[in-house]
């Protein structure tokens, strides 16, 4: 099943049901006005959502109308948690030579909660206040839980993992050390993800879907050049993993995601990076120092993850960085 959200000047959109091609889309009314009442009730509400995506695959669905992807909203627009992990080893290792910090032990999954109060939908341009604070994007991917039980086991999560998304983590990397050596998390370094338009469940993606990873490709282009196309089974911990350590000591309500961290491969030479922070610490491996600068006002990033057989999954992100209008800032 396809989901997403589209823009009908509520906070929470309307949501639709999309056609395995994402040309289509057919609205869920009737059934659950938007994705998170979906997810309150899922057991119910799922299969309903599943006759009528099967009605529009047919033919037999009133109502159908295009789906624009660029003028979609986050599937998921605001979410009452958004809790990232670093799933993915090398990240890790790189990103602690890029930014000079201690390599952070392992052992258990690392994860911060970040802003949820809004998630950018996948054309919308992103306002940040400055330049120098080291624009970065981070491509990810994410799931979406039903109610998880505190104590909940990894086996167990897997059951909870409700839908899959594609996000951009956008980061301050000039803001990210400062904060991470006071040993509390970050909140200037983060300001508001993305997500591509469509979340889809896991049996979406077939194959791809295994121990708890996307097993896809994950391309990424910056300014229209091709930046990385890092896997997603490379993760450390799969999401089900991610998942029980996020509910060791506390319920995880419905609608809460999870990301994977930026996608990331041991062979980082060959595949590239999903971030620019990674290449600049490639480049201090190799040279001594960073030579990639971050992203500039007016610059471009794109993201797409497609099936094994190259059909659309989750749709693209395609964003532009542009100045924030910043009340008593003079340009």
């Amino acid at each position: 099943m396809r989901l997403a959200t589209l823009n009908d000047g509520s906070r929470d959109g309307r949501l639709v049901i999309v056609s395995s091609d994402l040309a289509r889309c057919v609205p869920a009314s009737g059934i659950a006005e938007s994705l998170q009442q979906a997810l309150d009730n899922w057991a119910d509400i799922a299969p309903l959502l599943e006759t009528r995506q099967a009605d529009l695959g047919e033919g037999a669905s009133e109502g159908v109308e295009p789906f624009d992807q660029t003028a979609a909203l986050a599937p998921l627009p605001r979410a009452w948690q958004w809790l990232d992990a670093s799933a993915f080893p090398s990240h890790g290792k790189l990103c602690a030579k890029a930014l000079g910090t201690p390599a952070i032990a392992e052992g258990i999954p690392l994860m911060y909660q970040g802003l949820s109060d809004r998630f950018l939908g996948p054309g919308a341009k992103v306002p940040l206040p400055n330049e120098e604070d080291g624009i970065d994007f981070e491509g990810e991917f994410g799931v979406i839980v039903d109610d998880v039980p505190m104590g909940t086991s990894a086996s167990d999560a897997l059951h909870h993992i409700k839908l899959i998304v594609q996000i951009n983590d956008w980061s301050l990397r000039e803001l990210a050390g400062r904060e991470m050596k006071t040993g509390f998390g970050w909140v200037h370094a983060k300001p508001a993800s993305a997500m591509a338009p469509v979340a889809v469940t896991p049996d979406e993606l077939g194959d791809a879907w295994r121990e708890g990873r996307v097993a896809l490709d994950l391309s990424i282009k910056w300014n229209g050049e091709l930046f990385g196309r890092a896997n997603g089974a490379a993760m450390g911990y799969g999401f089900h993993d991610l998942v029980a350590h996020a509910a060791r000591t506390r319920d995880l309500p419905a609608g809460t995601i999870i990301g994977s961290g930026t996608v990331a491969n041991e062979n980082y030479r060959e595949v590239g990076s999903s971030c620019i922070l990674e290449r600049r610490g490639i480049e201090i491996i190799d040279h001594g120092e960073p030579r990639t600068p971050y992203m500039r006002f007016g610059d471009r990033v794109q993201m797409e993850a497609r099936g094994p057989d190259g059909s659309p999954l989750f749709g693209s992100i395609d964003q532009e960085v542009v100045p924030a209008t910043v009340p008593g800032r003079q340009r």
